[in-house]
This record gives C-alpha cells, sequence and structure tokens, in this order.
C-alpha cells in the first residue's frame, strides 16, 4: 500500500488536539511509547496516568533517552526548557493536552484513518484470541496484516495495536475486550472497524453485570456506528446475538451449526485431543474441513474466520488447507506431549465456567486414552455473587466428565468445585483441594501416572500456568 506514514510532532498534535511547546513542529518522531523503560532516541512518549502509576514522574528519564515528543496533561509541564538536547536528537517538545489516554486514542484513531488499511474488529466471551490468529491465518496469502500484540485489546491496548497501522498493512485483525459496558463502544470508535465479528456471548466478567443478557448488550456495543458498506460475521447459534443484530446498519453474514447459517458445518465429529472434522457448507460450495484446535468452540471459530475470509477473497480449498495447519496461542488449549506418555492440555491461560465446561467436554470425548483422564480446575474469577453457584455446576460437569482424578486450586469458590464434584458421585479420594497453585504444583505433578490425560485451565490470576510448568518439568 505505499511507504510507512512518517509522523510529525505538528501533526501528531493536530491529531490529538493538543498544544504543541517547542520549535521543532517538523521533527519525525519514531514509535509511539507509554513505557518509559523502552523509550529509544526519537520517540513520542504518552505519559499516561493510572490509578497506581504517573508516567509524568518519568519525564525528565525519556528525554534524556532522546525522546523528542512528550505528551503530557495541561499544568503537569515540567521544569525543563523545551527545545533542550536530549541524548541523541535535535532537541524536544511537549505536547500538552486535556487527558493522555484519550490523546493516545484519537492518536490512533487518526494513523488508523490515515493509513488506508481495512479494519477487522473481534468481540465475544470467549475465543477472541482464537479467532483473530484463524482470521489471520485464513486470510488470502497476498495481503498484509497486521493484528493486536499479545492481549493488547483494552482502551490503552488497542491503541497500541493500531499505531502499527503506520506501515500501511492491507488488514488489521483486532480484538476488543471488555468487562464493563461501554467499554466496546469506546473501541469500536477507535478502531472504526468496516468488518466486525461476534463470536459467542459466556459468563465470562459476569461478577461486573447482572446476567448474560447484560453481557450481550454491552457486547452488542460492536454494532455500533455501522455504515450501510460495512460487514457483520456473528454466530447464528447463539440466541443472545441473533436477539441484538436486527439493527445493523449494514451487511450480515451468520455462521455456526444453524440450518440458516450462511457458513455452516454438519457432520460435526469431536476427535478429542486430535481436534475437529466437519463439512463446511457456504455459497461458494462445500469442503470438508478438519482443524487441529480442540472442541466445538474453536470449531466455531474457525467458522468464523472462514466466513470473514471468503469475504476477502480466500477460496475454499485454501481456507481448508490453512484450517488444518492452526496454532492455538499460548496455554489457549495446547496439546503438550510429554515423557512416559503423559499428554497435557495447557488451558491455563484463562477461564470461565462455559470455557471450562468446553474443556471438559473435549477431553470426556477423546478416546485415545485408555489411561485415566485428569483435570486440574483453577478457581474462575470476576464471577461476583454467581461464584460459588457457578464453581458448584462446574464440579458436577467435572464429575461427569469421566476424570479419575481432579484437583481443585484456589479460595472457596474453587473448595466448592471439590466439594460438589464428591457429591456428584467421584469418590472423596480422586478429589483433592490446594489453596494456591504455588502450594499444589508439587502434589499435582506427583500424581501424574504414565499415560495420563491432563486438563489444566483456570483464570489468570489463580495461575494454574505454575502447575502446568511442574508437570511439564517433572515429564520433560
Amino acid at each position: 500500500m505505499g511507504e510507512a506514514l512518517g509522523l510529525t510532532l505538528r501533526w501528531v498534535a493536530q491529531a490529538v488536539g493538543g498544544e504543541l511547546r517547542g520549535s521543532i513542529s517538523e521533527q519525525q518522531v519514531g514509535n509511539v511509547v507509554i513505557d518509559s523503560r523502552v523509550v529509544l532516541a526519537g520517540d513520542i512518549f504518552v505519559a499516561l496516568r493510572g490509578e497506581r502509576y504517573d508516567a509524568h514522574d518519568f519525564v525528565a528519564q525519556v528525554i534524556e533517552k532522546g525522546a523528542v515528543g512528550i505528551v503530557v496533561e495541561r499544568g503537569r509541564l515540567p521544569a525543563v526548557e523545551v527545545g533542550q538536547s536530549g541524548q541523541g536528537n535535535k532537541g524536544f517538545a511537549f505536547i500538552e493536552v486535556g487527558d493522555t489516554t484519550t490523546a493516545l486514542q484519537d492518536l490512533a484513531r487518526a494513523v488508523r484513518r490515515a493509513s488506508g488499511t481495512r479494519v477487522i474488529a473481534i468481540t465475544g466471551s470467549a475465543g477472541k484470541t482464537t479467532t483473530k490468529e484463524a482470521v489471520a491465518e485464513l486470510l488470502p496469502k497476498r495481503l498484509r496484516i497486521a493484528k493486536n500484540k499479545g492481549n493488547l485489546n483494552n482502551h490503552i491496548g488497542l491503541p497500541i495495536s493500531l499505531l502499527q497501522l503506520r506501515e500501511r498493512p492491507d488488514v488489521a485483525v483486532m480484538e476488543l475486550g471488555m468487562n464493563h459496558a461501554g467499554e466496546i463502544s469506546t473501541l469500536v470508535g477507535i478502531a472504526e472497524p468496516e468488518t466486525r465479528v461476534w463470536t459467542n456471548v459466556g459468563d465470562a466478567h459476569i461478577g461486573f453485570f447482572q446476567s448474560a443478557d447484560a453481557i450481550a448488550d454491552a457486547k452488542a456495543e460492536i454494532l455500533e456506528r455501522a455504515e450501510p458498506g460495512h460487514l457483520l460475521v456473528c454466530n447464528a447459534d447463539d440466541a443472545r446475538i441473533r436477539a441484538r443484530v436486527a439493527g445493523f446498519g449494514g451487511r450480515t453474514v451468520t455462521f455456526g451449526t444453524s440450518s440458516d447459517a450462511m457458513v455452516r458445518a454438519v457432520d460435526v465429529e469431536t476427535l478429542g485431543i486430535d481436534g475437529m472434522r466437519a463439512r463446511v457448507v457456504t455459497a461458494a460450495g462445500e469442503r470438508q474441513l478438519r482443524t487441529p484446535l480442540l472442541g466445538r468452540g474453536n470449531l466455531s471459530n474457525v467458522l468464523a474466520a472462514a466466513a470473514v475470509a471468503l469475504e476477502f477473497g480466500s477460496t475454499l480449498d485454501e481456507i481448508v488447507e490453512s484450517a488444518a495447519s492452526l496454532k492455538p496461542a499460548d496455554r489457549r488449549g495446547v496439546v503438550v506431549r510429554l515423557r512416559d506418555g503423559v499428554v497435557m492440555l495447557d488451558d491455563s491461560y484463562n477461564s470461565s465456567p462455559s470455557a471450562l465446561a468446553k474443556a471438559l467436554e473435549t477431553i470426556a470425548a477423546d478416546k485415545t486414552h485408555v489411561s485415566r483422564k485428569v483435570a486440574v480446575v483453577g478457581e474462575m474469577l470476576e464471577l461476583g455473587e454467581h461464584a460459588l453457584r457457578l464453581h458448584r455446576e462446574a464440579g458436577k460437569t467435572a464429575a461427569a466428565a469421566g476424570l479419575r482424578l481432579l484437583f481443585a486450586v484456589g479460595g472457596p469458590p474453587a473448595r466448592a468445585v471439590a466439594d460438589a464434584a464428591i457429591e456428584a458421585g467421584m469418590p472423596a479420594s480422586a478429589v483433592r483441594y490446594a489453596e494456591k497453585s504455588e502450594l499444589g504444583a508439587e502434589e499435582i505433578a506427583a500424581a501424574i501416572l504414565p499415560g495420563d490425560l491432563v486438563l489444566v485451565k483456570g483464570s489468570r490470576g489463580t495461575r494454574t500456568d505454575i502447575v502446568a510448568d511442574r508437570i511439564a518439568t517433572v515429564f520433560a
């Protein structure tokens, strides 16, 4: 799409509605940085102010490192003479704004508009990152693609990700995260996507909402600011989504297993830890598709990606070929084959009741292991007043999954998982509990036997990744 978008201090100041203080307005800037530790000569530093830190405290430090521009809040100019030389540059200037977080968002929006890049925005209660990665892989190979760096998908992370568009890629695939109403609306206003993807509505973050319907209403903000030429790709199998998309201002393409889904999976086979297989039926024809990604939830994510890819010009054959080599993101359903035939399903990145149920369904459906099935279930956070009830339901689900051994890790809600599993029929000797992952990791790893299939899943704050790492070390 041509050469990269060069930014000057004047351009940045105009983009953020700031007042430029300094005589180097035409100075080209390097990276836009919010972490003072990584500033390089020529960068522009945005001094964000959070609940636990204030980056204005580090302005003198970034000047010494050679920053040419520093975005600060009005009234927060430090006692440093503008225009003086920093290390390795020709001086520096301040840009004063009302709010530095808003300025970062405004700058990202301005870069997004100037880039000419088409933006795909993805939201949903589960599977956003997997869907993002799948979309990026299934799009036509001729396209240059940018995507969120890591998990940078909130009101600060998304702008940082969008600043990649200075390189003018053809397409940007951006996931939008939220745990409160209004956040998706803000992110849509920053990213201004022409294509929106809504994967599902689940119970993640339900502690911040009154109900799953309230979560759906918050997710429905993905529909805002649509124009007639915009596209919505949404899940035909999710009743809460279907109830909310009728007013979308653009065109809609649906995916799922429902009979009226426009990109539809039929003859679905769950292959346990070997992935999923289905026949995919579309207006462009139908093909047999297989993916190593685990479970029906991930098949739905692949269908969403396929629907997007078809709209961007991929053929069905190209989609099937790419789907066969998809890999899960780190700790999001990664199958780790270890010594002595131990197989670990490392899903320790995060968890929610619906996601845990799908993971337990996956190992229950696996027919390749004649040895034991073991699950390490970490406490699921951000469930509020629903926590004990949802963890008890998880314990019943675990008991029904054919497990020979269950470890629950975390506070009282995790204890509720263990108690409910025993009440549902698991022998007390097969259910164990640890208050913290650090305390239980050694015991859990020691209880694993050759040939075991082990699921490890929990919220990030529960740190079940510590357990997964210990198992991997013992059976390396």
